[in-house]
């Protein structure tokens, strides 16, 4: 485990080389200086340069590969010192046609005190190469007249049609008066005794046909020299009285040896003729050292720029390497540790630190979580300081929340606001507070404050998982699916692993939290409900609330939950329309709670003409809840969205059966036939089970009772020792 740091920090080190260095070759790509039709100038300088000379020379070099070690370091220094006039790559001047090796190319020949022009190679057609060359430098296939010379460039890669180039260079040789002729084309046209071990047929020039003909129009027109790249090798073959010279040691791999060497060619023109000279490099290297060097300068020149890419390479094996040690070889234990003593802990008070994006006065499942856990644990001697946004409407003088301005408020009503993390006294007032434990309810934004003050703290941190971030969607200013079926999971996952233990209500939504990656220790711990209050409701509180919403005898079913879509609103007012039609017994159904979508929700019950069966009580206090549970006879939910569905025990809790849609957080709360039934998101089976209970009341008054004691298991006294018993492990954990 002593390695687990240091491979910890070598892995961040390496990706972010990874990422800068994919950042820099980005730049290069799009943002550097571009460059265009660049063999157009440099023809100029030769023609400013040449036109009135008979006499000059020039340099070809093959294979240069992206070379820096030897062809930017060695051979341009020695070239612009050389007296060259100017310089020719016979192919291969890159080591792949991708943009970034164009625009290292361009970069380099940038150091050359001379003109140039390249010969459209393999190397320069492959990866959608042949498009950039065209744009960068010029044709795949041209030729040039110098003096009393003529350069003449073919294509060999296939690009251009073999026939059409032959038609042309015949159409070219017949009318020219020149010299001196010379012929570039990218691979060998002629083999030899000296080629290289692994050579294969198609490293010359392909098809035969072309071969055939390409030399039968060379004999016919005496041109002086041929010149190809694409071998790693120096060659000279003659011809009739031409010269075929075979140059491949400006870069890239070679074996060091009598054949393949780093070189290039001089080529010296007078009026007497033209002959080519061989110019070896030295590269000073060790004898001893020498074929390891040779490999080195291969990886070295192989890619871009030698060492962004070299590194960027070894950066990325780095990164594989670490991944596969840690998976083969760091030993991983499975199971929650049974050594630990959780005891000390217990029978000490706890400073818990919360933190979370919503709470009271904003009526809601997450924020009615919070204040029932911190009266648990208060109750127990403990102290609690919520960290939470600031609300118009908030309590006075709260001596355990720290109050946080909001950036920006979200919502119809403004219920969803996100609160000023950056501001220094929040940091201040927590670590003023000594918490011995942080609690996170949200795994952004003050959830995230929470996590970094955790970290700095050294303290352990907790997550509970309220909140199926993908049915929240419609919130989110980018792409719906892209949230819901990635980013939501994605960022459940990199949160909870950050934490050190995650607590989830329902088998269920643990069993989710394994599926996506969540490796934390976990801690199944649904929420507690104020069992006594919800159970203690007088009849005449009852009675008064009747009347004040004018029911008379007919049966009442409730409904609390937030007006949004991600509630299934909508699917409950199909159903209830479809059971008015044939239902014999009247009944009202009450959906409390308020949300964004309120309006549209009441211009719907009116379209349907259900004004006199649903209504919209809105948000109720959360003191008088109890009163409405009790005045119903069951409980209706449809949503999909929830971890635990804690509205659901608190109507267990007053007596009432339940009817919702199955989905986690409901399916192990609600036993189908014991204390309600769920059932699949289909109309006609969900109405069909309210309907059973609208008119069995025998049915309705045993599930009911099964409701109730079901729900004595949930109490917040319960809730609050049982998350403490998780604070105390995690606490053992952290001082073993």
């Amino acid at each position: 485990m002593s390695l687990r740091n240091p491979l910890k920090a070598l892995f961040y080190l390496n990706l972010l080389i990874v990422v800068l260095l994919i950042g820099y070759k980005a730049y290069l790509n799009f943002f550097e200086t571009d460059f265009e039709a660049v063999h157009t100038e440099q023809v100029e300088q030769l023609h400013r340069m040449l036109d009135d000379r008979d006499t000059f020379s020039f340099a070809v070099v093959g294979n240069i590969n992206n070379s820096v070690g030897i062809f930017e370091r060695k051979m341009i220094p020695h070239l612009n010192a050389s007296g060259v006039d100017f310089m020719v790559s016979a192919g291969n001047a890159v080591s792949g046609g991708g943009e970034d090796k164009y625009r290292a190319l361009h970069g380099t020949l940038g150091h050359l005190e001379m003109p140039y022009l390249l010969t459209f190679g393999q190397h320069e057609y492959e990866d959608f190469g042949s498009f950039r060359f065209y744009e960068h430098f010029g044709p795949h296939f041209y030729s040039v007249t110098l003096g009393n010379s003529r350069l003449v460039f073919l294509d060999s890669t296939g690009k251009t049609p073999w026939q059409w180039q032959i038609r042309w260079l015949q159409d070219v040789l017949e009318q020219d008066d020149a010299s001196h002729t010379f012929l570039f084309v990218g691979h060998p046209v002629m083999r030899s005794g000296q080629e290289l071990l692994f050579t294969e047929e198609s490293d010359f020039l392909q098809p035969p046909d072309f071969r055939e003909q390409l030399l039968s129009l060379i004999d016919e027109h005496a041109v002086n020299m041929v010149f190809s790249a694409n071998l790693t090798l120096f060659d000279r073959e003659t011809r009739n009285d031409t010269t075929f010279i075979t140059t491949g040691g400006a870069g890239g791999l070679v074996l060091n040896n009598e054949t393949s060497f780093y070189h290039y060619v001089r080529v010296m023109v007078d009026e007497e003729g033209a002959n080519a000279e061989l110019v070896r490099m030295e590269t000073n290297q060790n004898p001893v050292l020498k074929r390891l060097e040779t490999f080195w300068f291969f990886v070295y020149s192989l890619f871009y720029v030698g060492y962004i890419n070299f590194i960027l390479l070894v950066s990325v094996l780095a990164l594989i390497g670490i991944k596969l040690y840690t998976l083969v070889f760091v030993g991983h234990d499975y199971y929650p540790n049974y050594d630990l003593d959780p005891s000390p802990w217990l029978e000490k008070p706890l400073r818990v630190a919360m933190f979370t994006n919503n709470y009271l006065p904003f009526i809601g499942g997450v924020p009615i979580s919070i204040d029932r856990l911190k009266r648990g644990l208060e109750a127990m001697g403990d102290q609690v300081q919520v960290v939470a946004p600031t609300y118009r409407d908030q309590p006075e003088n709260e001596q355990t929340t720290v109050r946080v301005p909001s950036l920006l408020s979200m919502g119809v009503k403004r219920e969803f606001r996100l609160a000023n993390i950056f501001l220094a006294r929040i940091r201040k007032q927590v670590r003023a507070f000594k918490p011995d434990i942080i609690h996170l309810h949200h795994p952004i934004w003050l959830g995230s404050l929470g996590l970094f003050m955790g970290r700095r703290l050294k303290v352990p941190v907790v997550y509970t998982y309220h909140t199926r971030l993908e049915h929240y969607a419609h919130f989110v200013p980018i792409p719906g699916t892209l949230f819901r079926n990635l980013i939501s999971h994605a960022l459940i996952k990199h949160f909870a692993n950050k934490c050190d233990g995650v607590i989830v209500p329902t088998y269920s939504t643990e069993e989710y939290l394994r599926m996506i990656g969540v490796k934390s220790a976990t801690y199944i711990q649904p929420t507690g409900i104020d069992y006594q209050r919800f159970n203690s409701v007088s009849d005449d509180a009852v009675a008064t609330l009747k009347a004040s919403l004018g029911i008379g005898e007919e049966r009442v079913f409730v409904s609390v939950s937030r007006i949004s879509s991600e509630k299934n609103i909508d699917f409950m007012i199909d159903a209830i329309a479809s059971l008015k039609a044939r239902a014999t017994r009247p009944f009202r159904f009450l959906i409390i709670g308020d949300g964004h979508e309120r309006d549209r929700i009441q211009q719907r019950i009116d379209s349907l003409g259900l004004q006199e069966t649903i209504s919209l009580l809105g948000a109720v206090p959360p003191d008088d809840m109890p009163i409405y549970y009790r005045l119903g006879d069951a409980f209706l939910f449809a949503s999909k969205s929830e971890t635990q569905g804690m509205v659901i025990l608190e109507a267990m809790a007053a007596g009432l059966p339940v009817v919702a849609v199955r989905s986690s957080g409901i399916d192990d709360v609600v036993r189908q036939g014991y204390n309600g039934f769920k059932t699949p998101e289909k109309l006609a089976l969900w109405r069909d089970k309210v309907a059973l209970l609208l008119e069995d009341d025998e049915l309705r008054r045993e599930l009911g009772d099964n409701a109730l004691a079901f729900a004595r298991d949930y109490s917040i006294e319960n809730f609050a020792r049982d998350v403490r018993f998780f604070y105390a492990t995690l606490l053992a954990a952290q001082e073993k």
